[in-house]
């Protein structure tokens, strides 16, 4: 059971565990963020089940659970967006947290009908962020045993949600397990988000917006290596414990600007608006900007053999050029 399936990370969840030949069913609430588009390939598969609801929705979320008695439940159903939660923090609470409630109210309820293997077998995999730590200064970087202090709405619904399943682990024994992330790119990522804005900003000529100086840092995570982590946890991963997932490619947004620029001079030989960067323009920071994330991802590759397998400039050039064939999006 993914929840939250039909987002970002969600659909790059379900396609590879459909590719693998695992059953998986989808619940989505399909707000903004949320898009059948990114499971059109797999919509077919004899595998695959949707379910629209919210998962704040408790009786809906029930019959979920008795439909399809899933062995595993990975969370992703979440607001996301570190700006909206600036301008409306109210839909962060509700889904991050009371959401996350629910859900975990729910799960427990199920793993305590199951039968001893099935019950010993089940999983819960909380998908959070790096943003729960707070900001880092010029040097270090978040482990699991960073202090939580989180600095916008956002980051401090995740960090709940993340209090939430840890006590829920503690305290009743549901088998849970916790990770944060590092900045994803990829494919099906929603426009708001930095990279596809410069994208396709970029391609209609339009100016590139950068916060502040483009001094902010932050460490990014192809989302198929994401994916690969998270099965890895999944499967591996040890009841109770935190994994912190990075991509080890620390960037500040300027540089990270520059980079999609060149690619895009590269993609749009034609384009009367190469060099691109031309089209980087400064806008006022948003309140509370952290300045630096970057997560020593030392715990899951030495415990899990985990590690990112794909070169960044590969994965942005694919990136890149999804977007441009996808304007539409």
């Amino acid at each position: 059971m993914v929840t939250g399936g039909a987002g970002f990370i969600g659909s790059a969840v379900v396609r590879q565990l459909l590719g693998a030949g695992t059953k998986v069913a989808v619940v989505d609430k399909l707000t903004y963020a949320g898009n059948r588009e990114t499971l059109a390939h797999v919509w077919d598969d004899p595998g695959f089940a949707f379910e629209q609801l919210d998962i704040g929705d408790r009786s809906a979320i029930r019959r979920v659970f008795e439909r399809y008695r899933p062995q595993a439940i990975i969370h992703l159903a979440a607001e996301t967006h570190v700006d909206r939660s600036i301008g409306t923090p109210w839909p962060f609470v509700e889904t991050n947290i009371i959401g996350t409630y629910t859900l975990l109210q729910e799960a427990l309820d199920y793993w305590r009908s199951l039968g001893a293997n099935d019950k010993a077998h089940f999983r819960f995999l909380h998908v959070s962020t790096d943003e729960v730590y707070g900001a880092l200064g010029a040097s270090g970087h978040f482990t699991e045993d960073s202090p939580i202090r989180p600095n916008s709405p956002y980051a401090a619904s995740k960090a709940a949600s993340d209090h939430l399943v840890r006590a829920w682990q503690r305290t009743y024994g549901l088998p849970a397990i916790i990770t944060h992330c590092s900045n994803n790119f990829g494919p099906y990522q929603y426009p708001e988000k930095l990279i596809p804005v410069l994208v396709l900003n970029g391609a209609a000529g339009k100016p590139l917006p950068i916060y502040g100086a483009g001094a902010n840092v932050r460490d990014w995570l192809f989302v198929e290596d994401h994916v690969n982590a998270l099965l890895t946890v999944l499967a591996q991963g040890r009841i109770g414990d935190v994994y912190d997932i990075g991509g080890g490619i620390e960037l500040y947004n300027l540089t990270l600007a520059s980079k999609v620029c060149t690619v895009l001079d590269d993609l749009l030989p034609a384009s009367p608006f190469r060099p691109h960067s031309t089209l980087i323009q400064f806008v006022e920071d948003r309140p509370g900007h952290d300045l630096r994330y970057a997560i020593d991802a030392t715990k899951i590759r030495t415990a899990l053999h985990w590690r990112p397998c794909t070169d960044f400039g590969d994965a942005l050039r694919k990136t890149v050029k999804w977007y441009l064939d996808h304007q539409d999006w």
